[in-house]
Order: structure tokens, then sequence, then C-alpha cells
């Protein structure tokens, strides 16, 4: 009796959200294995992905180890399953550098709902299924971002809560934008403190954020400084919403904000100045009341000595 055909399953979910839910990933390679033992294949390893579908497959991490599986062994013959075209790919384009890709390496695919035929009239059939893929993709793609758009328009923030808010389901509102302790703390005494002075530019900032443990910091240990411009710039923190590929600007937002809109502007003047000055080494918790505390005489803010 001759060895059995050895077989590797494919299984994409375009979200971890789906990975969690277990009814994605789990499923498909129930029905991948099933098709496998009808088949009398031996299935030697499972490839999971959870990436949407278009754009490069070499950028998804289970294609990638599949393929490299495949050159790994390349005097071994595998039949690749999947369950369904469109875990495939989703792009014409890449669908069939993907079938090559796998041609070269000697490996063939089965899918369960997919009969593949390399005659001229086959190609085409895969062709128009994959073109028919990507169109689909487009379309939800464009109907996600309306009705982001719609969303937004209407007073709610609809991308990644920004960091010192994490999104909560509300009763009237849905998922909304709150405050996410300690974090919300942090972010306001960084830009009440530069627009009040007591940081007197952005290498403050920086000093300041590093100091806290709960601020991202890069592979170096320290904050990037993408990171101060982006929080500098953010309108949400005073409350409001913009997106400018849009058309939105400037939008009141249901959320709480972080500031008040004075101060944002205080912010946004203070970097239009550019006033270069020293990095303060003096600006902890020995030096909190730098720019909150005034002269009773003149008004001026009070230094550290």
């Amino acid at each position: 009796m001759g060895m059995k055909q050895q077989a590797l399953i494919y299984c994409r979910v375009p979200s971890r959200a789906q990975e969690a839910e277990g009814h994605g990933l789990q499923s498909q390679e129930t029905r991948c294995r099933e098709f496998a033992a009808n088949k009398g294949y031996e299935v030697a390893a499972v490839f999971p992905d959870t990436i949407t579908g278009g754009g490069d497959f070499m950028k998804r991490p289970g294609m990638m180890a599949l393929l490299s599986f495949l050159d790994a062994q390349p005097d071994q013959k595998f039949v690749v399953i999947f369950d369904d075209l469109k875990r495939f790919a989703r792009d014409t384009r890449f669908h069939l550098d993907l079938r090559e890709a796998f041609r070269k390496r000697g490996a063939s695919i089965e899918c369960l709902n997919f009969k593949f035929d390399d005659t001229p009239e086959g190609e085409f059939i895969e062709t128009i299924m994959a073109a028919q893929g990507a169109l689909e993709r487009k379309q939800n793609g464009r109907q996600v971002a309306q009705k982001m758009k719609a969303r937004m328009q209407n007073g709610y923030y609809t991308f990644s809560a920004p960091f010192g808010y994490r999104y909560d389901k509300l009763r009237e509102h849905g998922k909304m934008l709150v405050r996410d302790e300690p974090k919300t703390s942090i972010i306001q005494e960084a830009l009440e403190g530069y627009a009040s002075g007591r940081f007197s530019n952005q290498v403050d900032i920086r000093n300041f954020l590093s100091t806290k443990p709960e601020f991202p910091k890069g592979k170096n240990g320290l904050v990037r400084q993408q990171e101060i411009t982006r929080l500098l710039d953010r309108e949400v923190y005073c409350g409001l919403i913009s997106y400018a590929p849009w058309g939105l600007s400037r939008i009141k937002g249901h959320h709480e904000p972080i500031i008040s809109t004075e101060t944002f502007w205080r912010i946004q003047e203070r970097r239009k100045d550019r006033a270069i000055a020293p990095a303060r080494k003096n600006i902890g918790e020995d030096f909190a009341l730098r720019g909150f505390a005034v002269c009773h005489g003149c008004d001026a803010p009070l230094r550290s000595c």
C-alpha cells in the first residue's frame, strides 16, 4: 500500500474578532479535514490567517508560512486545500500570482466549492470568479466607509480609539469613546502643560511622557517624536471630529473632551511660534505648579525658583 497524498489546509478569516468567536477558522478547518479524509489525503499541517483577503498575499503570515513550508520540502508534492475561493485571494491580480506561486512549487490546489480546471475555459471561469470576489470586497469596503462617514457626521468617532480613550457601548449612543484612566489624565496633563508653558517645547512633553509606563514607547524604550506631533494635532481630545479625506471638519462629538477647545487652540498658537528653548530637566512632581500658579500682582506665571 503506497503512501497517502500529503495535504496542507489553509484557513482565513478577515479579523481577529472572528477568530475569537470560534466559528471562523475552526469551522473552516473542520470542513477541510472532512474533505481531505473523503479524498484519502493525510493532513500534514494547517496554516491559519486572520487578515483581509485583499492585497498582497505575501503580507499574510499564514500564507508566507505555507509557501516557506513548501520551499523547505521541494521533493514532496502537496495538495493545498481551502474551503472557499474567497479564502484564496479577493484580488484578481494576486489570485493569479498566488496560483503561479503554487505552480512553481509543484503544489496543486483544491477547493470545497470550486473545481479548478487548467483548460482555457476553466482558467477563464476562475478569473471571472476571482474578479467577482474583488468586486464584492471593494463594494463592502465602500459600504463600510459610507456607514463610518455617516456616523462621524452624527458626532461619533469611528476609527481606533486614541490613547486616553477606549470604546464602550452605551444605551443611547451605541459604541462611543469614553475616558480610559489613568491614560486620560496623562494626556490631559501633557496637553494642558504645553498650553500653559509648563512644558516649554515638545522635548519637555516627550521627557514627561517617557516617565509614564502607560504611554507607548518605541523599540528603544523612548517615546517616538511622531507620537508627540500626533498628540498635539488631534482635535478629538477637545471634543471635535475631523477627517479631511471625507470632507468632515470640526464636528462636535458626543464623547467627553479631555481638554477645552481654548486649550487646543492655545497649543496650536504655541506650535506656530516655534520658540526654541532647551529641554527642562525640572518638570517632575517637585515643579508640578509651573505654568499654573501666577503672580497676584502682575499675573505672570511663577517659575520653579
